[in-house]
C-alpha cells in the first residue's frame, strides 16, 4: 500500500523571505528595536514635568500635548513591530516577551500620563474657552474638544491612575485566549479530497470547509470543534473575563452600559446598533430562503453549517497565484485612479505583505498601519481559495486608508476609527466583485460570482449582526448579575443560531461552541462595524462607479481625512448617511435580489 502523503505547514524559518513582509520601515532589526525601546522607556519620566502645570497657560498645555503625542508616536512603532513579529509565529517566546515588555511600559506610561485628562477637565469653562482660542493650541483644538466631551466619564487623578495601572492586567483574558487558540490547540490531520493529509488548524479550517467532498467538510468541522469542547470551561472563563472587564470599566466611568461606553467615542447613537439588528431580523426570511436554495442546488437532504462555505458551483473554482491575484485586484481598483493603484502596486511589490501560512502564524488576515511605518498586511493566502483574493483586496483597502491618512493628517488626527475602517476595506471588495461580474461569459460564471457575493453579504452583514447581538445579550447578562458559564453562553448562542439559520437548518450541537472561537469577542462591540461598513461601502461604490471626478474626490478625501471629523460626519461628506437605516435596508434588499437572481440562474 502506498504511503499517504502528509502535508504540513512550514516552520517560519523555512519560508522564502520574498514571501514575507519587510519590517525595516519600522526597525531594521530586533537590536534596533531594543535600542529604541530603551530610549522610549526612559522618556516616561518626562510626564512628571507637566504634572500640576496644565492650567498655567496655553503654551504649557501645548508642550504637554506635544510630548504625549511624540511619546505615543514612538510607542506606536515599537508596538507595531512587536505585534507583527509575534504574529509570524505565536509560539515564539521571544516576541511574546517583547509584546509583554511593550505592554508593561505602555501601562506605566499611561499611569504617568493619567493626570492629563483630569487636569484639563478641571479647568473652568471660561479658562478653557480662552485656551481654545490660543495660537499654540490650534493643532490640538479638536483633540481638546473631544477630551472635554468625556468630562462626565472621567474620574479624579487618583482614580484615573488606578484604572491606568490595570491596563496590562485587563488584557489577560484576551492573551490567554490567543495563546490557546493560536498556539496550544492541536487539531490533528484531515485527509482532503485529493487524498492528502492536511494539518487541521485555524489557517486551514476554512479551506477544508470549502472542499467539494462533504465527508471532508464534515470531518474537518467535527474534528475542529472537538478541541473547543475539550477546553470549553477554560474558554468560557476567558470569554466571561473579557465581558466582565468591559462591564467593569463601563460602570466605573459612569456609562449606562458597556454598549453605551463602546459607542460613545465614535459619537454613534445606540439607535444605529439597534436599527442594524432590527433590519437584519426583518430580512431573515430571505436568508432562510437562501439556505434552502443552497440545499436544493447542492442536492442535499438537509443542510449543515459545514455546507455553507463551499461554492455551489464548485466546478468553476480556479487557482490564482499571488501575482495573478495582485494584478486582478489592481485592475479592479482602476476606478480609484492611478495615484491609488500605483501606490498600492508599489507596496505589494515592496513587501508590505506576509503572504502564506506557516506553523504558528496568526490565523486569518489583518492590516496593521502606523504613522511612520508601511501599512503591513498579514495574509494566509491559498491560491485555490477565491475568498482569499477578496481578503487581499479587503486588507489592501485598510492599508491604503492608512497610507493616505498618515500622509495627509498630523499624527493626532491620522488614526481613523474602526467604524470607518470597514468602509474602505469592503469598498474594495465591491469594486472587485463588479469588475469580475463584467468579465463573465456565461450564466454559470455569473451565478458563481453572485453566489460568492451573497455569501459575502451573509458573512459580513447577517453573521456579524448575529455576533453583535450575542455581544449585546451577554454583556447585558453580566450587567444584570446573571452568571456567564459554559451552559449560559451556549444557550444564548444556540437561540441565536436557531433564529438566524431558520427552522429547516440542521444545527449540529458542535456549532454552539462557535462562540468560544471568535477572536473579535475580545474586542467587544467591534463586529457590528463590519455590517455597517459593508452597507456604507455598497452605497459609496455605486456612487463612485456611477459618478465622475467629484464623487471620486469625495471618496479619496474620506480616505485622507483620518479622524479629523467624527465617523458619521466623515461618511456624510463621502456621500452616505449611516445615522439613517436606509443604507442597511438597501444592502439587504440587494441581498434579496441576488438570491432571486441566483435561483433563476441555477
Amino acid at each position: 500500500m502506498a504511503e499517504t502523503k502528509i502535508k504540513k505547514l512550514p516552520a517560519r524559518d523555512e519560508v522564502n523571505p520574498a514571501d514575507t513582509w519587510d519590517l525595516s520601515s519600522l526597525f531594521a532589526s530586533d537590536e534596533a528595536w531594543e535600542a529604541a525601546f530603551g530610549k522610549w522607556e526612559g522618556r516616561i519620566a518626562g510626564y512628571q514635568t507637566f504634572r500640576g502645570q496644565l492650567g498655567n497657560d496655553p503654551a504649557t498645555l501645548a508642550a504637554c500635548l506635544k510630548f504625549d503625542n511624540d511619546f505615543d508616536r514612538a510607542g506606536e512603532a515599537l508596538g507595531s513591530y512587536a505585534h507583527l513579529k509575534a504574529a509570524e509565529d505565536q509560539a515564539n517566546s521571544r516576541y511574546q516577551a517583547m509584546i509583554a515588555r511593550y505592554q508593561n511600559v505602555a501601562t506605566r506610561a499611561s499611569q504617568a500620563a493619567s493626570y492629563i485628562r483630569p487636569e484639563i477637565l478641571a479647568l473652568s469653562a471660561a479658562k478653557m474657552n480662552g485656551f481654545l482660542e490660543a495660537q499654540e493650541l490650534q493643532p490640538y483644538r479638536l483633540l481638546l474638544q473631544r477630551i472635554l466631551r468625556f468630562k462626565k466619564h472621567t474620574l479624579g487623578s487618583k482614580e484615573e491612575e488606578l484604572l491606568a495601572m490595570q491596563g496590562e492586567m485587563a488584557q489577560t483574558a484576551s492573551r490567554v485566549f490567543r495563546q490557546l487558540h493560536d498556539a496550544d490547540l492541536k487539531f490533528g490531520l484531515v485527509t482532503d479530497e485529493r487524498g492528502e493529509q492536511v494539518e487541521l488548524g485555524n489557517a486551514t479550517f476554512l479551506k477544508l470547509l470549502q472542499s467539494p467532498q462533504r465527508n471532508v467538510r464534515s470531518t474537518a468541522f467535527h474534528q475542529y470543534y472537538e478541541q473547543f469542547q475539550a477546553h470549553e470551561n477554560t474558554l468560557a472563563a476567558t470569554l466571561s473575563g473579557a465581558v466582565q472587564t468591559d462591564a467593569y470599566y463601563a460602570r466605573a466611568r459612569g456609562y449606562d452600559s458597556a454598549l453605551a461606553a463602546a459607542l460613545f467615542p465614535d459619537v454613534v447613537p445606540q439607535s444605529v446598533y439597534e436599527n442594524l439588528i432590527q433590519a437584519v431580523h426583518r430580512r431573515l426570511p430571505a436568508v432562510h430562503a437562501y439556505y434552502d436554495l443552497r440545499r436544493r442546488k447542492m442536492q442535499l437532504k438537509d443542510i449543515h453549517h459545514y455546507d455553507t462555505y463551499v461554492p455551489i458551483l464548485t466546478q468553476l473554482a480556479a487557482t490564482r497565484t499571488w501575482d495573478e491575484a495582485v494584478a486582478l485586484i489592481l485592475d479592479a481598483l482602476r476606478p480609484l485612479g492611478s495615484e491609488y493603484t500605483s501606490a498600492l502596486a508599489s507596496g505589494l511589490d515592496g513587501r508590505w505583505c506576509d503572504r502564506y501560512p506557516n506553523r504558528g502564524k496568526q490565523s486569518g488576515a489583518f492590516s496593521s498601519g502606523s504613522y511612520d511605518g508601511n501599512p503591513y498586511i498579514l495574509m494566509n493566502y491559498k491560491p485555490e481559495v477565491l475568498e482569499d483574493v477578496f481578503t487581499l483586496a479587503h486588507e489592501a483597502g485598510h492599508s491604503m486608508h492608512s497610507y493616505y491618512s498618515a500622509r495627509t493628517q498630523p499624527y493626532q488626527y491620522y488614526n481613523y476609527t474602526i467604524f470607518v475602517a470597514e468602509v474602505a476595506s469592503t469598498f474594495n471588495e465591491q469594486l472587485l466583485f463588479q469588475h469580475l461580474l463584467k468579465r463573465v461569459s456565461d450564466d454559470q460564471q455569473r451565478a458563481y460570482l453572485i453566489n460568492r457575493e451573497i455569501d459575502s453579504i451573509r458573512a459580513t452583514i447577517v453573521r456579524q449582526t448575529m455576533f453583535a447581538e450575542f455581544e449585546k445579550l451577554t454583556h447585558a447578562m453580566a450587567e444584570a448579575g446573571q452568571p456567564l458559564t459554559v451552559q449560559t453562553f451556549k444557550e444564548v448562542y444556540r437561540k441565536l443560531l436557531e433564529q438566524y439559520f431558520g427552522p429547516e437548518f440542521a444545527l449540529d450541537d458542535d456549532l454552539s461552541l462557535e462562540c468560544f472561537r471568535i477572536p473579535h469577542f475580545y474586542r467587544a462591540f467591534y463586529v457590528y462595524k463590519y455590517a455597517t461598513g459593508l452597507s456604507a461601502a455598497i452605497a459609496l461604490s455605486r456612487r463612485v462607479l456611477a459618478g465622475g471626478a467629484g464623487e471620486l474626490n469625495d471618496y479619496l478625501s474620506f480616505l485622507k481625512a483620518g479622524c479629523s471629523k467624527d465617523p458619521l460626519d466623515l461618511l456624510r461628506d463621502a456621500g452616505v448617511d449611516m445615522a439613517s437605516p436606509e443604507p442597511v435596508e438597501t444592502a439587504l434588499a440587494h441581498f434579496e435580489q441576488l438570491v432571486a437572481e441566483l435561483d433563476q440562474l441555477l
